[in-house]
Order: structure tokens, then C-alpha cells, then sequence
């Protein structure tokens, strides 16, 4: 699908060089057909090393005849980035976005053209190819141009389409749920640590079990409660352990926290089409 097109990725920080590994490996197109945009020398050189691609430091130019853009930079520069390009950018090029509280008819405001605008929500673990995405089409995508988003995101991870009304909760629940997950597996590894386990090895353990976990939720497609159900024996150290969690309230302070992390990527979308 992405064979011979090229492909624009405007800001190559950790998710940027995530994406350009996972389509290099994947042999979505060659490395040729790829430019980077950067601001610093010495990260343009290495990704020119790494991968064999073009990496420049001008923004424009890395857009000017791309068939695809990705628009990897943080939101907080987004506004400047957008006016930088706008004037480099056509109405065919299709425009991939990861870049949080911006939706696709702002960022098509921004552009002052109707070009096809994917939305995309990664998390982190993209950059292991384990990430979590979630995309959606903007009002001039078409499918083909969602799958041409979904083919790069599968490079580094799971994806699902959902449509744009639900992009902030995705970035309540998996775009910022790897923080989540962090400050639980430390937490573990302060508690076996508290056992008597030494750091390194409570270490791998807990984070194994966090990757065992998830794999069985995957793999097995049962339902959480079922599984934590399976190994939860009468009288025995899971439902002594279960008790103590749901008196402290560990549900209802996740649940409390992705709602707050979703109202503020609304604040920002907010904040951001002005």
C-alpha cells in the first residue's frame, strides 16, 4: 500500500524514529522514500546512520512533495509548526497527526486546506513495537487513507478506528496509560523490596508479571475478572491481597484518573482551535 510513496515525518523525536523504524522493518517503503525533519544536527545524523533515510532541519522542505505527512512535534509547538508548513503543504498530501488535543478540522483550519487529516493517538510502547493506537478520519479521509495510517501504526503495535469523539479518552486510557502501569510496577518493586527481595531481581519479576498479564488478557481473550477469579483461592494470598486493594480504593483511583487525563486533553483541544 505504501510502496514507493514518500513519506514526510516532521519532528523525529522518540515517536517519530519509533514510526520510521517499525515502516523501515516492516518494508512498508524504502528508506529512501523517507525524510525526517529535525532541529538538531547531531539526532539528523544519527538517523541518517540508523535507517538510511533523508533528515533535514527545514520543516517545509522535508513537506514538499511528500505523499504522506506525519506530524509527530508536541502540541505545544503544534500552532507554530502548522503556520511553518502550511504554505509547503497541498491538498492531496495526506496529513497523519499524533499529535495530542489537536483534531483534524483544526489542524485542517491550520493548514488553510482541505487535505485528508488521519488522527492518531500512540503510546510509548511503540518504541518496543508494543504499542496502542487508536485512529480516526478526518471529514476529507477517506478508507484508503485510513489504511494507509493503520498500516504504519501496525508497523509498531496494535491498532483499532474509532471515531474522533472518542480520541481524548483514548489518551486518557492508553495514551496515557503506560505512566499508570510504570507507577504500579514500581510500586511492586517497593513492596518486594520491603519482602526482602533484592531490587534487581524484584525488578524482573514485577515487570514480567505486568507483560504476563497482559499477554494472558490478549492471548486468551477472557475477560480480567475471570482470570484474577482463576487464581484466586479460598481463604488464600490473592483475595487477602484483593481486599486490601479494593479498600484502598485501586479501581476507583485508575478509573478517576483517566477521566481526569481525557478532560484535559479536552481542555487542550479546546485551547488549541483557538
Amino acid at each position: 500500500m505504501l510502496n514507493n510513496k514518500k513519506i514526510a515525518v516532521i519532528g523525529a523525536g522518540n515517536m517519530g524514529r519509533a514510526l520510521i523504524g517499525g515502516m523501515v522493518n516492516a518494508k512498508l517503503t524504502a528508506p529512501k522514500n523517507i525524510t525526517a525533519s529535525r532541529r538538531n544536527e547531531e539526532s539528523l545524523k544519527e538517523l541518517r546512520k540508523k535507517w538510511g533515510i533523508h533528515a533535514i532541519s527545514d520543516n517545509k522542505k522535508a513537506v514538499a512533495g511528500a505523499d504522506i505527512v506525519i506530524l509527530a512535534v508536541k502540541p505545544q509547538v503544534a500552532q507554530a509548526v502548522l503556520a511553518e508548513i502550511a504554505p509547503a503543504v497541498n491538498k492531496g498530501q495526506l496529513i497523519i497527526s499524533i499529535m495530542a488535543g489537536l483534531t483534524t478540522a483544526t489542524i485542517n483550519k491550520k493548514l488553510k486546506k482541505p487535505c485528508p487529516v488521519v488522527r492518531a493517538m500512540p503510546n510509548t510502547p511503540c518504541l518496543v513495537d508494543a504499542g496502542a493506537t487508536a485512529i480516526c478520519a478526518g471529514a476529507h479521509a477517506t478508507d484508503k487513507d485510513l489504511s494507509a495510517a493503520e498500516a504504519i501504526f501496525k508497523s509498531v503495535g496494535k491498532v483499532v478506528t474509532l471515531p474522533e469523539s472518542a480520541l481524548d479518552a483514548v489518551t486518557g486510557l492508553s495514551g496515557s496509560g503506560p505512566v499508570y502501569i510504570y507507577m504500579v510496577i514500581e510500586a511492586m518493586i517497593d513492596g518486594g523490596v520491603k519482602m526482602g527481595i533484592p531490587r534487581a531481581i524484584a525488578t524482573q519479576l514485577a515487570a514480567q508479571t505486568v507483560l504476563g498479564a497482559a499477554k494472558l488478557v490478549i492471548e486468551t481473550g477472557k475477560h480480567p475478572a475471570i482470570l484474577k477469579d482463576e487464581v484466586t483461592t479460598p481463604g488464600g494470598c490473592a483475595i487477602n491481597a484483593i481486599h486490601i486493594l479494593e479498600t484502598k480504593g485501586l479501581r476507583s483511583v485508575l478509573i478517576d484518573a483517566i477521566v481526569t487525563a481525557t478532560n484535559r486533553s479536552l481542555e487542550l483541544s479546546r485551547l488549541y482551535a483557538d
